[in-house]
This record gives C-alpha cells, structure tokens and sequence, in this order.
C-alpha cells in the first residue's frame, strides 16, 4: 500500500528526517511512535506532499507520489488529519465538510467507501451539530469533524497526526472506538503518536523514530515486550 523508502527531508537548511524507510502493507495499521521532536510530524507531511522529500522515494499501491503535492494525494487514496487539524472555524461543520465530499466524489464517483450517513453514524456529534460554525465546537468535537472530513475524501489509508493531544480521556476513547470500527472495514492506518499505550492499541506493529531516523521496530506480537522493558522505553521515548 505505501512503501518510504531512504527519505530525506526539512525545513528550508535544516534537515529533520535522514533516510527514513517504512512500509504498510494493505489494511495495515502502523505506527511511528517516539518523543517530542523525534520528527514524526514531519515523516507525515513528507508523505503527504507538505514537505517535499529531497531524495529518497514514497510510493503509494505502486505509483511515485514522492514529487506530488499534497491536493493530489486524495486521488491516490490518500488522506491525513494533521495535528493542528487545519478546519476553517468561519464555516459550519455541514460546509467543511461538503468542501471534502466534493473532491472524494469527484476521485471516487460511485465507488466512494464513506457517504454523509457513514460519518454521521460513526459520530453523533457531527448530525447534531451540522449548522454550527467549527470555531464554536469544542476540541474533541473538532478532531470529530476532521477525521470525518478525511473520510469524506474517500482514503484506503489514513493518516492521523497525534490525534489524541490535548483531548480529554473520554473523547479519546471514543475517537479509539470510531477507528476500530475503520479498522474492521480494512481501512489502512499510519498513526502518528507520542502516546505508545495509544499506539499499541489501534496499530499491529510499529517503528520507533529518534532525531529524525528509525531506530527500532516493534513487529507483530511484539508490542507487550516493548512495553514491559522499561530501558527500551526509557532509551527511545525518554
């Protein structure tokens, strides 16, 4: 589904990632876990074309996306749900997310995964709150609406930037939850996440990421180990 492969990339002179190589097989679900700064952030704006790599490749279900920028990437199924979740708080929840419907149908057509039902079963919020403007909801609403905006562009993989920052337990449950049940339809996952109890949660394996390169990777079966050796935490995620 989506193989990165020796990627280098930055911020203008500054480079942050050094020859990252990932791979997510089709419906997987992985993570990229490790402490504040590793460059995890910056790993997801790379595939995502928001910070173009400056070697190396990614490659999404066989096709170079490497050089694409990020408006393309829902025509290659691909869809990401930032940190900082970038909705425009002027307009109702009901317009961001017809401003995403109108892409995904026009990538899609009459293959689209998710409809305006789907995002409203699997958040109540959103029907209810379809004609407030964005600026108005709280954070765990807003982080509602953009991981159904997301959807909306029709991805087979998603990738979510620190979903749970800054929200509370309860809200982040329920996100847990809503991506479970993505999980069971076979969407594809790449979590980005500073919270590894989190990350073991949702994802089957995971790479671990220290000033901007991997630096181990817990495989299938293997995240109880990882979490159960305090050094391993402790020399990886401080």
């Amino acid at each position: 589904m989506l193989a990165v492969n020796a990627v280098t990339s930055g911020y203008g002179a500054l480079t942050v990632l050094h020859d990252i190589t990932i791979n997510i097989g089709d419906g997987e679900a992985v993570a990229v876990v490790g402490a504040n700064g590793a460059g995890k952030t910056t790993l997801a704006r790379a595939i995502c074309g928001l910070n173009p790599a400056r070697s190396g490749t990614i490659v999404k279900n066989g096709t170079d996306i490497t050089a694409l920028p990020a408006h393309d990437m829902p025509k290659h199924g691909l869809a990401i749900v930032l940190e900082n979740r970038r909705l425009f708080g002027d307009l109702t929840v009901k317009e961001n997310l017809i401003l995403a419907d109108r892409t995904g149908r026009a990538t899609r057509g009459a293959s689209a995964l998710f409809s305006w039902d789907n995002v409203c079963d699997l958040f109540p919020v959103i029907g209810e709150r379809m004609y407030s403007h964005v600026e108005l909801l709280s954070g765990g609403q807003q982080q509602m609406v953009a991981i159904a905006r997301a959807l909306l562009l029709q991805p087979d993989l998603l990738i979510m930037d620190e979903p749970s920052t800054g929200l509370a337990p309860k809200v982040v449950k329920d996100i847990l939850q809503v991506v479970a049940q993505l999980r069971q339809r076979g969407m594809g996952l790449l979590l980005i996440e500073q919270n590894v109890g989190i990350a073991a949660e949702i994802s089957e394996r995971a790479y671990v990421m220290a000033l901007g390169r991997i630096v181990h990777e817990i495989g299938k079966g293997e995240w109880q180990s990882f979490l159960s050796d305090d050094r391993l935490v402790k020399a990886y995620l401080g």
